[in-house]
């Protein structure tokens, strides 16, 4: 668990291209912001989480949780959820837009694009 990544991860990544291709700039784990959002647009005040479905558990193939050590999942999982819902909340109290983009959305890109991008154009 320790080697898994939490910023620059593959999902992280390809959002961040697109986003550059589309003429997008941002700043990438804004330490000043609950949650540390994985992309930002201070200008806007809009951010974007890139959520692992397995780590933040969505309800997806790749959510599910492994068979083994169940209890220690169940518990993990539940406290990134919590965690998650907090920082949106706080984020959200203090004028911000937030975007949540699950890893398994990120797959077929031509789909989830054009919603992320209404999203950062919206005021």
């Amino acid at each position: 668990m320790s080697s898994v990544g939490t910023s620059n991860t593959g999902p992280e990544m390809t959002l961040r291209r697109a986003l550059h291709r589309f003429g997008f700039r941002y700043r990438t784990n804004h330490p000043g912001l609950p949650g540390r959002p994985d992309i930002v647009f201070p200008r806007l005040k809009k951010a974007i989480f890139v959520h692992g479905c397995f780590w933040h558990g969505h309800r997806c193939r790749k959510g599910r949780l492994p068979k083994s050590r169940l209890g220690y999942w169940e518990q993990k999982i539940e406290a990134n959820r919590q965690r998650d819902r907090r920082s949106l909340r706080l984020l959200r109290k203090s004028g911000w837009s937030v975007l949540v983009v699950w890893q398994c959305e990120l797959k077929d890109l031509g789909k989830t694009i054009p919603g992320i991008l209404r999203f950062l154009q919206n005021r």
